[in-house]
Order: structure tokens, then C-alpha cells, then sequence
């Protein structure tokens, strides 16, 4: 695994329960290793779960998980049976290499300098968006990316998803639980839950 095999970005919006708010993460995709996921996430205390409006006043510790995604997919769509959304992003190998660093840097930072979860300014979403803008994104805030159960219809509406589908046919076809309890295990995992998804467009 190294840079210059990266070919993508791939999109993962899971939710405890479906509605506005949701758990957003990303896979970095290889032509020669299996992805690799980053899930910025809050470190409860044993006991607590997450409570939205208690990230809100210094509760969480905000950790960057880095993994398979036999491990931090299936957990979510085969032990918490969350729904989880794969979508492909259509973003180029180059875009994909300097969104990998800027997350890097700041796993790099955070080892020196934890930090705490924030809802509005320091959660998985908006650090996503943070990220890709100093790798290079442009555009402004949407208010989807605090609603970011909805951040799929972002995704769609701004162009950075496949759009030769109708919105709704693209979120059918990218909810991959069937497909990941099916792979449960496998090592072939991420070729199968992407197995049913539709072909990225440049």
C-alpha cells in the first residue's frame, strides 16, 4: 500500500437511527491492497454512549479510527445492524492522495494534541468537509453537512456521486447491509459489498 497506487475516495454514511443525523467515514482505495477507512469518531467512557447534545459541552474525546473495512464497516452493518450507504465518489487519484495526507498530518497532530468532539465544529462531517477544503475542494457550506444524515443528497446535488441515476435509485442501490452480511468474514469483502453498486462516472 503507498500513494502511488491510490485510485479513489469512497463515501460511507451510516445512522443509528435514519433520519438527519448520521456517522459519516471514508475509504481510501488502492490498485493494489484493500481499502483503507478512516472513521473520526468520539471515545466514550465505558458506560456512556454518545449523546448529541453532551459532545456539545466537552464531553468526547475525538479519536481518528484507521482500519479494514471487514472491521470498521462490518461492525456497523453486521454487529449494530446499522444501516450503512456506500457511495463512489468521483474524485480523482490525485484529489484522493492530498485528502489522505491532510488526514495524516492530523492523526499526526492529534497524538500530540487530543482533542474533544464537537457536534458543530469538530465531528466526523464537518472535519471531512475541513479536510477536503484544505486538500482542495471547492465550495461552501451546506447546511447538510451538520444534517449530515442528509449528506448524501449533498453529495448528489453538488456533483461529487454519480448522477445518471435519480437520487432515490442511487440510495436504494448503495445501502450495502445485505451485501456485507452476505461477505461477513470474507476476505474479499470490499469487492462484494461495492459488487451491486453503480459504475462511477468521471
Amino acid at each position: 500500500m503507498s500513494l502511488s497506487h491510490l485510485t479513489g475516495l469512497d463515501f460511507y454514511v451510516s445512522y443509528f437511527t435514519e433520519g438527519s443525523v448520521g456517522h459519516t467515514f471514508v475509504s481510501f482505495t488502492f490498485d493494489n491492497a484493500p481499502p483503507l477507512s478512516i472513521s473520526i469518531e468520539t471515545r466514550p467512557e465505558i458506560g456512556e454512549g454518545f449523546a448529541p447534545v453532551a459532545s456539545l459541552f466537552k464531553k468526547f474525546e475525538l479519536i481518528y479510527l484507521v482500519g479494514s473495512e471487514r472491521d470498521l464497516v462490518g461492525v456497523r452493518t453486521n454487529h449494530r445492524r446499522e444501516p450503512v450507504y456506500l457511495y463512489r465518489l468521483n474524485a480523482s487519484a490525485d484529489d484522493a492522495r492530498r485528502l489522505l495526507l491532510v488526514y495524516l498530518t492530523r492523526i499526526n497532530e492529534l497524538a500530540d494534541r487530543p482533542e474533544l468532539y464537537n457536534l458543530l465544529t469538530n465531528s466526523c462531517t464537518i472535519n471531512i468537509i475541513r479536510y477536503a477544503n484544505a486538500a482542495g475542494r471547492a465550495g461552501r457550506f451546506d447546511v447538510r453537512h451538520l444534517l449530515n444524515g442528509l449528506i448524501d443528497s449533498y453529495l448528489y446535488h453538488s456533483g461529487r456521486v454519480d448522477t445518471t441515476l435519480p437520487f432515490d435509485e442511487l440510495r436504494r442501490r448503495s445501502l450495502i447491509n445485505e451485501a456485507a452480511r452476505a461477505a461477513d468474514g470474507a476476505s474479499d469483502f470490499p469487492e462484494r459489498i461495492r459488487a451491486s453498486l453503480p459504475t462511477v462516472h468521471a
